[in-house]
């Protein structure tokens, strides 16, 4: 049986989504890895082998979604509350989309206030 790859997960619709979410920025490192940041701090990235998108969750969302199958804490970012999730978890590209949303959300409220305000993020 394949699995189909939701299009969130796939190297084009990932930045063009990271890059509609406000004061963010886009880099490509770590073996070409897709990186979205926000203030210079990570919130999401794509591995595109095999197809799965690391990002900052809360403390709650984190214990349930490493529950689920085809989520798991994610390598070397796990400690400070980042899952994987990749093709195989049974998240819908809109359930993903949210959770990159909120991923932004959640780095860029640690900004200070000045940066913030020099982003646009109110």
């Amino acid at each position: 049986m394949s699995i189909t790859i939701p299009a969130i997960l796939q190297r084009a619709p990932f930045e063009a989504f990271i890059l509609s979410l406000p004061g963010t920025n886009l880099v490509r490192q770590w073996g070409n890895a897709s990186v979205g940041k926000v203030g210079g701090k990570i919130f999401a990235l794509l591995n595109t082998e095999p197809g799965a998108v690391s990002l900052k969750v809360s403390d709650m969302a984190y214990e349930l979604l490493t529950e689920l199958e085809g989520i798991q804490p994610a390598p070397y970012l796990a400690r400070a509350g980042w899952v994987a999730i990749s093709a195989s978890s049974p998240l819908s590209e809109d359930e993903i989309r949210a959770y990159i949303t909120e991923a932004h959300r959640l780095v860029a409220s640690r900004l200070t206030r000045k940066l913030r305000a020099e982003l646009g993020l109110g």
